[in-house]
């Protein structure tokens, strides 16, 4: 009798799942696991992160998934340790002939799985993988000569160009009555027995969570292409959580969003389907070149003479740099564990071009509170930002804080909502609130000013670029 262990990653769902669906079509009977890897979550508790929202949205949406199964007639084993420790062992118990997985992108998950594969191999089991995070995948997407794209624009086009209905079918997942193995031990166990704590989650967790935001996010798409830079606005979808742990089916939402732009001419439904090509592209880019994660895409500003200024840096963390709207976003980053996607452009702008601060400790830092935080995602958008990545734009795009501040929140209502000494500012203040004849006294100047910070940063770029074509001695 064939028995299949499903091992749940970044794919918190028993539906439209292309590793669960195959394990269901190939084996009489499956174990489905999860591991609480310590080799992530250690370095989270040796840094003190004992209140990770992250850790906190897997296990409640592991609840909800251990929940489903059981309605199955099956169950989740939860183990904890480390993954490639973890999953051989719980192999070799059950008898497993196969552990069934969904491809991961990111470097270390790449070294895990081959590791992995390596030791269940050793004891005659297969690894058997699958793409699920991703409509196109590795060297799905290539130019002509088959090589990467580099720029987002030619690779959105190719990617439209190959896409159909085949691409987004379902992954049927209806196990036989008796099928699913139900697990002797209880369920998932309690969070503080991982070492972590509650938190408040701004978003709701799991697949229901998933589908409740979906639903809502629908009934407004098609006003998303006018809304979505506005923060004080109900403009975005709010699923990029769910998006990262997999408590919804990207094949349903490209589908979704496929159909409504083509059918109805949607221009907010385009525009978010662009969204999620912009995330396969990262995905992309980092599964050809991994060192993207600690080097910027172009080379010619390798010499980038960077700031070494940890009390500035420390300004822009805690959102006391005196710009509104930079401040505003760092504070919902804080108190929610998400950040508005154009404020996530204003707040790296303002950080690598106003204070010449490397982009890798604003991409460290986001990596420590972004409950939705994507590797591939946040690296790319950071070095693009920087001016440092693949990006078909020049290097000397450089965000007004101000000028974005009153494009984007004209009346100030995000502003106040996260900056309560602005709250009785006037509206002609709001995004200047230094050049009133009293400025608010709980609020600090600005700590740089604009002006000459540009100045400066477009000298910066200049000599490493200079630099860069300077022949070697």
């Amino acid at each position: 009798m064939s028995t299949a262990l499903v091992w749940f990653r970044r794919d918190l769902r028993n539906f439209d799942h292309a590793a669960f669906s195959a394990a269901l079509a190939q084996a009489q009977t499956v174990y489905c696991v999860f591991v609480f890897d310590s080799d992530l979550l250690t370095p989270l508790r040796a840094r003190g992160l004992r209140a990770d929202r992250r850790v906190d949205f897997i296990y409640r949406s592991l609840g909800e998934l251990d929940q489903a199964l059981r309605a199955q007639g099956g169950g989740l084993i939860v183990r904890c340790g480390r993954a490639v420790d973890e999953i051989p062992r719980l192999a070799a118990q059950i008898g497993a002939h196969a552990v069934y997985v969904n491809r991961d992108y990111e470097p270390y998950a790449r070294w895990r799985d081959r590791e992995v594969a390596r030791r269940l191999a050793e004891l005659g089991v297969r690894l058997l993988t699958y793409k699920d995070q991703v409509i196109f995948e590795r060297d799905e997407i290539t130019t002509a000569a088959g090589a990467p794209f580099a720029v987002f624009t030619p690779y959105a086009r190719a990617w439209r160009k190959r896409l159909d209905a085949s691409r987004l079918a379902e992954h049927p997942c209806r196990p036989r009555p008796g099928q699913l193995a139900s697990p002797a031990t209880p369920g998932v166990p309690p969070l503080t027995a991982l070492g972590f704590v509650s938190t408040d989650l701004a978003f709701p967790p799991g697949m229901s969570g998933g589908a409740r935001l979906l639903a809502d996010f629908f009934a407004r798409i098609d006003r998303y292409h006018e809304w979505r830079d506005y923060p004080a606005r109900k403009g975005v979808s709010y699923l990029s959580p769910h998006l990262r742990f997999g408590t919804v089916s990207i094949r349903h939402l490209v589908r979704l969003a496929w159909e409504r732009s083509v059918k109805a001419a949607a221009q907010g439904a385009e525009a978010w389907l662009t969204e999620l090509i912009w995330r396969e592209f990262f995905q992309m880019l980092l599964w050809h070149r991994p060192e993207l994660v600690e080097c910027g895409d172009k080379s010619e500003f390798d010499a980038l003479a960077w700031e070494d200024d940890p009390v500035r840096f420390a300004a822009w963390k805690e959102g006391v740099t005196g710009y509104p709207l930079v401040d505003a976003a760092m504070r919902q980053l804080q108190q929610t564990g998400w950040m508005h996607n154009r404020l996530r452009m204003v707040a790296a702008s303002f950080l690598t071009k106003d204070l010449g601060i490397d982009w890798r400790l604003g991409e460290a830092y986001f990596a420590d509170r972004l409950l939705d935080y994507d590797l591939a995602a946040n690296v790319g958008n950071w070095q693009w930002a920087a001016g440092v990545g693949a990006d078909a734009q020049p290097w000397f795009r450089i965000f007004n804080p101000v000028a974005q501040s009153q494009r984007f929140d004209p009346g100030g209502a995000f502003i106040r909502r996260y900056v309560p000494e602005l709250t009785h500012v006037p509206e002609h203040f709001i995004h200047t609130p230094w050049r009133m004849p009293k400025p608010p006294a709980a609020y600090p100047p600005p700590i740089v000013d604009h002006a000459a910070a540009r100045r400066a940063a477009l000298a910066r770029y200049r000599a490493a670029r200079q630099a860069k074509s300077l022949p070697s001695s």
